[in-house]
C-alpha cells in the first residue's frame, strides 16, 4: 500500500503460489535494469549494501555477487547463536576462500546480486531443472550460481555488504533447512564436477571435502558407537580426533573474528552428528 503509487516500483502478483524459482523468473523477465538484486522476505539489508554490491559488479566478467549474512535474531535462543556463528564461518572462511578464485559456489538467496544479461542466458536452464523426474523446488541459489560458473562468469563475495536474516530458533525447522541444503549440495556437486578442475585444484578439494566430510564424520561416529556396544571399549581415538579438529577450527575462528564466543561453536559438531 505504501509503495503502490510510487512509479519506481512495480508489483507482480501471481495467480497462485508457484514457488520461489518461478516467482524469481517472473520478476527477472519483467525487469529492465542491468543488475538484479535478490532479497529474501525475512532479510534486512544495511543501508550501503546495494552500493557495495554494485561496485563489485562493475567488472563485466562477474555474473553474481553475495553479501555477508548474519542472524537478525541471534540472541533469541542458544541455537540462533550457533547458527549466527555458522553463517560467519560459511561466509568468511568458505565463501571468502572461494572468492579468491572468483568462484563462490553458492551465492545465497538472502542477499545476492546478478547481472541481468547473464541471467537472460540461463533462465531457461534454471527453470527447466528436474530432480528425480519432477521439477526441482529446492536449492535455487546454488543451482543458479553453478549455472553462472558453467557459463564462464565469475561469482564473488563482498564481506562488508551486511544482510541480516531470520534463522531457525528450534531444532525441527533447523533440521528441515539443513536437509534441503544438504540435498542441494550433493545434487549440484554432480552438475559442477567437470567444471571444478577448470576453475582451480583448491576448489575441487574444497567441494570434495564439503561432500565427503559429513559422510566420514557420520561413519566415524557410527563405528565408534558400534565399538562401544560390541566390545565395551571406549573409542578414545575417534572422540579425541573429532574434538581436536573442532577445537582447532573454533580457535582459528575466534582469533580471526576476535570474538571469544566462537569457542562455543564447538557445540555445533555434536549437535550435527546427532541430527
Amino acid at each position: 500500500r505504501i509503495y503502490a503509487s510510487d512509479p519506481r516500483f512495480s508489483f507482480i502478483l501471481l495467480a497462485n503460489n508457484v514457488g520461489k524459482r518461478k516467482a524469481q523468473i517472473a520478476a527477472i523477465r519483467s525487469s529492465s535494469g542491468d543488475l538484479v538484486l535478490n532479497v529474501d522476505s525475512d532479510t534486512i539489508l544495511a543501508a550501503d549494501v546495494v552500493t557495495k554490491l554494485v561496485l563489485k559488479m562493475h567488472d563485466p566478467g562477474i555474473g553474481a555477487a553475495m553479501g555477508q549474512l548474519i542472524a537478525s535474531n541471534r540472541n533469541q535462543t542458544w541455537l540462533t547463536r550457533l547458527i549466527d556463528m555458522e553463517y560467519w564461518l560459511a561466509c568468511n572462511e568458505e565463501r571468502a576462500a572461494q572468492a579468491r578464485f572468483g568462484a563462490v559456489m553458492c551465492c545465497c538467496g538472502p542477499c545476492a546480486m546478478y547481472r541481468r544479461s547473464a541471467l537472460a542466458l540461463l533462465l531457461d536452464q534454471y527453470e527447466a531443472q528436474f530432480f528425480r523426474g519432477k521439477p526441482s523446488d529446492f536449492g535455487e541459489d546454488r543451482h543458479l550460481t553453478i549455472l553462472m560458473l558453467k557459463a564462464g562468469f565469475r561469482t564473488e563475495y563482498v564481506p562488508d555488504a551486511i544482510a541480516a536474516t531470520v534463522v531457525p530458533h528450534s531444532l525441527r525447522p533447523y533440521l528441515r533447512q539443513q536437509l534441503r541444503w544438504a540435498r542441494s549440495t550433493f545434487r549440484d556437486t554432480f552438475l559442477a564436477w567437470r567444471l571444478l578442475p577448470e576453475l582451480d585444484g583448491y576448489l575441487t578439494l574444497d567441494v570434495i571435502g564439503q561432500n565427503l566430510g559429513p559422510l566420514l564424520l557420520a561413519i566415524s561416529s557410527l563405528a565408534a558407537l558400534a565399538q562401544l556396544l560390541i566390545d565395551g571399549s571406549i573409542p578414545w581415538w575417534t572422540g579425541l580426533t573429532i574434538a581436536a579438529m573442532t577445537t582447532v577450527r573454533c580457535c582459528v575462528a575466534a582469533l580471526r573474528a576476535r570474538e571469544l564466543r566462537f569457542i562455543g561453536f564447538s557445540l555445533h559438531t555434536p549437535i550435527n552428528i546427532c541430527l
